[in-house]
């Protein structure tokens, strides 16, 4: 039973309108649970733990195991499509895709239920992707890594490519991120009196000017790397010393090398700016599973080279971006590949008018389908 064209929008409309948060994708865990029922069970296996779902669909004569990973929640941000399918859930979107990468991972069970490979096929439907690394989660709990599997892949739409376009490259194709908070602790005190008080605006002012030289000092010219300051929060009144400074921001850099240095450095910076102020600071490096994302250089080739090698499948090799996904901390245990798929749409991720285009839904599951057999080898 495959799902036809129609029916992949269906899905798609159905799951848009129900998003939910990281670990707390109940009624999308209901969802998915209740499409998988629907299809034939001889070959097919469901393991679930939370909202977390495994789906095996056995192979005839299995030599290896591929799976596939979709991320399943939502993100808090209201949807302003006004469309009729738009989001049920006041406040949550899905502005990420997900509800795309959902459907065609339904699409390629489908599919595969009816045309069986000989390997065995695994489908990840991974909660928490947006705000707590659901990939380390369920890999370090076991429910992943308790599977032996000798490939992964995942892809990401990408609404700055045209509908249907892959895109993906060898090596590193998202940024790691960590978000940090940096508290410094001094003395509150009128601000007639300075000399009595020991003001944080003034250290954390000088903290935010000094870490910029980390990226241009401290970073190789030819490597890349961001800090950003999200937030900078201190102070009551104008008249008030602040005793309290607290700043939040986010660090990304493309290789795993980078993001250690950089993060290091950040802490060594802290500590020196409380010291020569006289104040406390306390930091959080807050990595969780947003490692690079780093294409394994030979799956990655293969994957090239099948997209180059098939004329229904239009392909360019994309530059490296800032963007972060935790898929990086599964392709630290397991090779695998990652890519863009072009839903070519206005606004961009994370925007309440993110509108990717439908009819690219049945093109994904087919040229994915197609990909995952060949490597049924």
């Amino acid at each position: 039973m495959m799902f036809s064209k129609e029916e992949l929008i269906k899905i798609r409309r159905e799951l848009h309108q129900i998003p939910e948060i990281g670990l707390k994708e109940f009624k999308t865990h209901d969802y998915l649970i209740a499409v998988l029922n629907s299809l034939p069970q001889e070959h097919l296996e469901i393991k679930t733990k939370d909202t977390a779902i495994i789906v095996t669909v056995k192979g005839k004569n299995p030599r290896k195991t591929i799976a596939w990973r979709t991320d399943i929640d939502g993100l808090p941000i209201k949807e302003e499509t006004g469309f009729p399918f738009e989001s049920t859930h006041e406040g949550f979107m899905h502005a990420c895709g997900h509800d795309f990468h959902m459907t065609i991972a339904l699409g390629l069970i489908a599919r595969q239920l009816e045309n069986r490979s000989d390997n065995n096929y695994v489908f990840f439907f991974q909660p928490a992707e947006e705000n707590l690394s659901g990939a380390e989660i369920y890999y370090d709990n076991g429910f992943l890594k308790d599977i032996e599997i000798d490939e992964i892949y995942a892809l990401h739409v990408a609404p700055q490519l045209k509908s249907n376009l892959i895109g993906t490259l060898k090596g590193t194709l998202f940024a790691g991120a960590c978000r940090f908070v940096v508290t410094f602790k001094g003395k509150d005190g009128h601000a007639a009196f300075p000399h009595l008080a020991n003001d944080t605006i003034v250290a954390a002012s000088s903290f935010v000017q000094q870490v910029q030289s980390i990226i241009s000092r401290n970073v190789d010219p030819m490597e890349s790397a961001v800090i950003t300051f999200g937030e900078f929060n201190s102070g009551t009144a104008d008249n008030i010393v602040s005793g309290k400074a607290v700043l939040t921001g986010t660090i990304r850099a493309l290789t795993y090398e980078v993001n250690e240095l950089t993060k290091t450095r950040m802490e060594e910076m802290a500590k020196g700016i409380a010291l020569s102020y006289g104040c406390e600071v306390d930091i959080v490096l807050d990595q969780k599973g947003y490692i690079p994302v780093v294409n394994n250089t030979e799956l990655a080739s293969d994957f090239i080279e099948f997209c180059e090698t098939h004329s229904e499948i239009e392909f360019l090799e994309v530059s490296e971006t800032m963007t972060a996904e935790d898929f990086g901390y599964l392709l630290s245990k397991i090779p695998g590949t990652m890519f863009w798929y072009g839903v070519d749409s206005e606004y961009g991720l994370h925007h309440g008018k993110f509108n990717p285009d439908e009819n690219t839904l049945d093109r994904a599951v087919n040229s994915v389908h197609d990909f995952l057999k060949s490597r049924d080898k």
